[in-house]
């Protein structure tokens, strides 16, 4: 049956459409608006009620005259047709195809707010993910079917560390490279073009569908967005048996779209002004990734979220901590040094990194030096904050070699060049190295039989 037109539009707002006296509407459903010159927009029914329907417009209700406004109401969910001919393409947040290609035919469609994933379903997310880079494979390691944020604020290099990621990111002993979906929210043309050259460059760009919506675009599209990436990673992980890694940036622009849409839909706000439902709604986002049983596919996030004013209790950041499973943090400190990346070691933390380390992962050593690189740091965050009250000439000659271990191990370990690719086995023989500034009785995390096969007793110490 054809679907009707409706001139029942009230009011416009924002980018909602308020409409009247329309029944049997589902929530969910997908809308087609029709302005006075005959241009369409794309919608989806956020509220329905008997006196009011309530649509989300996501190209906005900039020009629309209500009276020469129809509607069409497609009775569907919103779908995104997928095929393997998705990777190397880059859409919008709508699935509109943005790279002068045709758009993507197939048979195949699956609604973009998908179906939860049973949790008696899931498997626990296992198989070290290496990145190339130390301060995340050494201390806070990746590992397949993970939700690990990048934290960050405005000004660092998040786009940067994102696209090395993209790049490096491999299994061990696999060939195959990770299929990557890549959400781009609210970015500048600037950024758009350099994460494509990023990847045209390294070779891997027929092996990323990039889904992305500039910061001048409609804001509301950012509310799809995601969940229409996830749409294309669930088709290749669990349809293709691809390893996918989800990269999305930025979720704080993700928020505040959702914050304007709830404020003009009259919520009551909470912290910060956002809706009381931001905790769920980005939960319905970030648990769409993982492992299922008797699949041999997987969905490996790490989204990027910049924290306004660099506070890391903002409720972007603080609620995404509760769903997600650790968070890299980065730190404007060593970025004002020339570090790169500038993690920040203390608060940043892998919750699932102990299941993907050690014997059979990555090497036997791996989670007692973590222990021990994480000791050693803090011994001298300590000592600096001393030396800064008394002076280092007055440290004693054990305090200096912990100034002089932090300061190597930021510049060496945590710092490393973009185009660096460091294996675990270099990142950790590297810590040796480091660890060996110490001397051996200090070593108190790493086992005698680790201290007599990795130590570098030639190295200079603080006792010579």
């Amino acid at each position: 049956m054809k679907e009707k037109e409706y001139r029942l539009a009230y009011a416009a707002r924002d980018a909602l459409l308020f409409l009247r006296g329309i029944p049997d509407v589902a929530l969910g459903d997908r809308v087609l608006v029709r302005d006075y010159a005959g241009r369409k927009r794309n919608g989806q029914v956020i509220r329905t009620s008997q006196d009011v329907v309530l649509v989300q417009i996501f190209e906005g209700t900039q020009d629309l005259d209500l009276e020469h406004t129809w509607v069409r109401f497609l009775e569907e969910p919103f779908e995104l047709p997928v095929s393997e001919d998705l990777l190397g393409r880059v859409f919008s947040g709508i699935g509109q195809a943005r790279d002068g290609r045709p758009p993507l035919i197939s048979s195949i469609k699956r609604n973009v707010n998908g179906s939860s994933i049973n949790p008696a379903a899931r498997a626990y997310p296992r198989e070290f993910i290496q990145t190339g880079i130390s301060s995340i494979d050494g201390l806070n390691s990746l590992v397949r079917g993970q939700k690990l944020p990048i934290f960050s604020g405005s000004g660092l290099p998040h786009n940067r560390l994102a696209a090395q990621i993209v790049r490096q990111a491999k299994l061990l002993g696999q060939e195959s490279k990770f299929s990557v979906v890549f959400a781009a929210m609210g970015v500048s043309y600037a950024d758009a073009r350099f994460f494509q050259q990023e990847f045209e460059s390294s070779g891997v760009l027929n092996n990323v569908v990039m889904f992305i919506n500039h910061a001048d675009d409609p804001p509301m599209e950012r509310l799809i967005l995601p969940r229409t990436a996830l749409t294309a990673a669930e088709y290749l992980a669990y349809d293709l048996d691809l390893h996918v890694l989800v990269v999305m940036t930025d979720m704080t622009y993700y928020a505040e779209a959702l914050r304007e849409i709830a404020t003009s839909k009259g919520d009551v706000p909470a912290r910060k002004g956002y809706p009381g439902y931001l905790y769920s709604d980005l939960a319905e986002i970030y648990e769409r990734a993982g492992r299922v049983k008797n699949r041999a596919g997987s969905i490996t996030m790490v989204p990027v979220v910049s924290m306004p004013s660099d506070d890391i209790t903002h409720p972007i950041p603080d609620l995404t901590g509760y769903i997600t499973e650790g968070q890299i943090v980065l730190s404007r400190e060593l970025h004002n040094q020339g570090i790169y990346p500038p993690v920040n070691v203390p608060p940043s933390l892998s919750r699932l990194m102990k299941d993907g380390i050690g014997k059979n992962y990555t090497r036997e050593d791996h989670g007692r030096v973590v222990n021990q690189l994480y000791a050693a740091y803090t011994r001298a965050l300590e000592v600096r904050n001393l030396a800064s009250i008394i002076g280092a000439e007055e440290l004693s000659e054990s305090d200096r070699g912990y100034l002089s271990f932090a300061e190597t191990f930021e510049k060496q370990f945590i710092g490393q060049g973009e185009e660096t690719d460091r294996s675990i086995i270099d990142t950790l023989t590297l810590a040796w190295e480091l660890l060996s500034i110490l001397p051996p009785d200090s070593l108190t995390r790493v086992s005698e039989a680790d201290i007599a096969k990795y130590y570098q007793s030639e190295k200079t110490t603080v006792n010579e």
